[in-house]
């Protein structure tokens, strides 16, 4: 069987996003435009000033993504739709991304020098923004659509695909469809319940991210998330994710189906900031005496000092020395004392100073 092969370092635009770049921001936009272009445009300004890398919409078309009829038969509104006051065909209908916002909104993202995706839902929509993105995010609902994934997959461009409601023969299946034509994926952990709720922490699954890393090793991971605050993503980072996408809107008070698990501006700067401290904490695993910590390995280690005064050519007893701090640089450590009794001085030395290599002969 042939080995599918893919990318450790993906490009978006001129961002590298990999395990050693710094973790790659989308905010999600979504349906939080309300049906507004001007709305749609100000939140491209807000996301770019909140500190996320990209913004993205998603571009469906309501009879292209859901069946009025089927909802209608499913008996009863379900998950995240249950809270919704019109049909689920009805909703999709309603917060619809208007196509001919396209050039405008691309236009608007270009100036505030972010950059612009979508998660496009039927191949009218792949075909219409291929020329305007630098890559594409594929939901977690479409994870078995390998037919779509191929079509999407074959732009040869970044592919971001989340994993949500899925198990791992899905994500198997959904990442050879795309590796068959494109070696520059993304793979995301994703939990899609929509709701918000505290109780949802539990279902995140963070480790999933360890089992990717395990399963396709050096490949860029990620978390396409919906919890509140920041605990997801700073563990995510940790666990080697570089790109996360979370909900963005300006109020959380709005109507419409994203707001209320949607981050605001103040929240993802927060966020964004912690990240980046959490990146440069991370270090690179080697362990050693740091910079910032040269004068405190003097003030706080201990080194071999005499008891009492000594004249060269004393030899040193278990009872002519104590352990005690500071150990100036070059000063013999607790753990060498051993080699140090029996040895002769070579220069005279006061009660309380320091022993050096340099102090006895041979």
């Amino acid at each position: 069987m042939l080995k599918l092969r893919y990318d450790d370092v993906i490009y978006i635009g001129k961002r590298e996003i990999s395990i050693s770049s710094p973790t790659y921001f989308i905010a999600d936009v979504a349906s939080n435009h309300d049906g507004d272009i001007e709305r749609a445009k100000e939140l491209i300004w807000l996301a770019k000033e909140s500190g996320a890398d990209a913004v993205k919409f998603q571009h469906f078309k309501a009879g292209n993504i859901v069946s009025d009829y089927g909802f209608k038969h499913l008996g009863s509104k379900m998950s995240h739709q249950e809270s919704w006051d019109k049909s689920v065909f009805e909703i999709y209908e309603q917060y619809e991304c208007n196509r001919d916002w396209t050039t405008e909104l691309v236009k608007t993202a270009k100036e505030a020098k972010i950059d612009f995706l979508t998660t496009p839902y039927d191949v009218e929509a792949v075909e219409l923004f291929d020329k305007y993105i630098p890559a594409y995010k594929i939901g977690s609902g479409d994870i078995t659509w390998t037919d779509f994934l191929e079509v999407i997959a074959k732009k040869n461009k970044p592919v971001i695909m989340a994993t949500g409601a899925s198990d791992i023969n899905d994500v198997e299946r959904a990442v050879d469809s795309v590796l068959k034509h494109n070696s520059q994926l993304v793979l995301l952990q994703c939990n899609t319940n929509y709701t918000g709720s505290l109780e949802n922490f539990k279902y995140i699954n963070l480790k999933v991210l360890k089992s990717f890393a395990a399963k396709y090793p050096n490949m860029v991971i990620g978390l396409s998330d919906h919890t509140p605050l920041h605990a997801t993503v700073l563990g995510a980072i940790t666990l080697g994710a570089r790109v996360i996408e979370k909900h963005f809107t300006d109020d959380h008070h709005r109507a419409g189906p994203d707001h209320s698990f949607s981050m605001n501006p103040e929240t993802w700067k927060e966020m964004v900031g912690r990240s980046r401290e959490l990146e440069i904490s991370l270090g690179d695993g080697v362990k050693r005496i740091e910079q910032n910590e040269v004068d405190t390995a003097i003030v706080q280690r201990r080194c071999l000092r005499l008891t009492r005064d000594m004249n060269a050519g004393d030899k040193i007893s278990n009872d002519d020395f104590e352990s005690l701090r500071p150990a100036p640089k070059g000063s013999i450590e607790p753990y060498r004392m051993n080699q140090v009794v029996g040895k002769t001085l070579k220069c005279s030395k006061l009660a309380g100073d320091a022993l050096y290599e340099y102090d006895f002969e041979g």
